[in-house]
């Protein structure tokens, strides 16, 4: 996510957690601040149809639920099924936190963790983590709780700030690679850029790096199709506004055939993008910061077809930065929103889960 180009409000808040399905807080002034409280009416008005095609996607009885509040900014999430618990970073806090289903409740997991940002799990199910400033680097936590680098340069250049992460079900790994944690003391550390914006893969095998796209103005959040024949990436600084991108993927990994799939018209930007089943693209929703924008209307996830026509909205209290499926059936949308943590149940699944 690329604050610095948002003009977002920055003010410190206490660190403080707080688990709760139902639960409302007051964190302090502005919009995120705001009190709010569950629906209690079904089916909930803050998942509304745009789009007639989106109806059997929304689950009449499920309602938006927060379950954590109290955080900074919250990126990154990932759904671990075989412990039943959610991980998500909380940039500017430097840490990742765990939400557990079983008890309801969010707790530290790593701190400090090298002001984490996006995070996915191999496909031997192992931890990977985009770590945007300090080390710079991907991480990949082992069984044994070790954390090793899988790459932290390129051509003998540091990264700018590792933002977003995919693994392809034929173990190859795809990042972003922005300069969105080099330009404050905030989310980051204060650095110099030394390599253009950029999207990698890393080679499942021989874990060879390759630089797959270098035309992008910060590239930001990735995801596939359900066959994987497709690569969707964000660019987060194009101008005037933010446009999502879409690629040919072959079979030898190499990209070819880019297509603009949509742009972003007026205030609103895309952040976090995930995939569901039937190929329509949930994406993290909100206001560019521009002057006069109602990020009231704007804040949430939006869902996209995959014609590119807007179909769903769900609207949060906060600006929703990226997004996961998960839970037992896959069928859970988890939303790292600014200071909180969001789900709701939907009758879809993530296109490409963990098994």
């Amino acid at each position: 996510m690329d604050t610095a180009a948002q003009g977002g409000n920055r003010l410190a808040r206490r660190a403080f957690i707080k688990g709760g399905l139902a639960m409302s807080a007051v964190l302090g002034s502005g919009q995120a601040g705001a009190q709010w409280s569950q629906s209690l009416r079904y089916p909930d008005p803050g998942v509304e149809i745009l789009d007639p095609s989106f109806t059997k996607y929304r689950i009449f009885n499920s309602s938006i639920e927060r379950l954590a509040t109290g955080f900074r900014w919250l990126e990154g999430p990932v759904w671990i099924g075989d412990g039943n618990y959610l991980l998500v970073s909380d940039i500017a806090n430097n840490q990742i936190i765990r939400w557990d289903e079983s008890t309801g409740k969010a707790s530290v997991f790593r701190k400090p963790a090298n002001f984490p940002n996006g995070n996915t799990r191999d496909r031997q199910g192992r931890l990977l983590t985009c770590e945007g400033a300090v080390t710079r680097r991907i991480s990949r936590t082992e069984y044994s709780g070790n954390i090793i680098t899988l790459t932290d340069s390129f051509e003998g250049k540091p990264y700018n700030s590792p933002n977003d992460i995919i693994c392809k079900t034929d173990g190859s790994v795809w990042f972003t690679d922005p300069p969105f944690q080099l330009g404050n003391d905030y989310e980051g550390r204060i650095s110099k850029q030394e390599l253009p914006d950029a999207v990698y893969r890393i080679d499942a095998q021989a874990r060879k790096v390759h630089r797959v796209i270098n035309d992008l103005a910060g590239p930001n959040g990735l995801c596939f199709s359900p066959d994987e024949k497709k690569l969707y990436v964000v660019e987060g600084r194009a101008k005037p506004s933010r446009i999502l991108w879409v690629y040919t993927v072959g079979p030898d990994n190499e990209l070819s055939e880019k297509t603009k799939f949509l742009e972003v018209d007026g205030a609103g930007a895309l952040d976090g993008i995930k995939c569901d089943q039937d190929g329509n693209i949930w994406a993290g929703w909100g206001s560019n910061g521009a002057p006069g924008a109602d990020s009231a209307k704007l804040d949430g996830v939006m869902i996209f077809n995959p014609q590119g026509q807007a179909i769903g909205h769900i609207h949060l209290p906060e600006r929703c930065a990226n997004l996961c499926f998960g839970g037992e059936q896959n069928n859970r949308l988890f939303m790292a929103s600014s200071h909180s943590i969001y789900s709701v149940f939907v009758n879809t699944r993530g296109a490409v889960a963990f098994d």
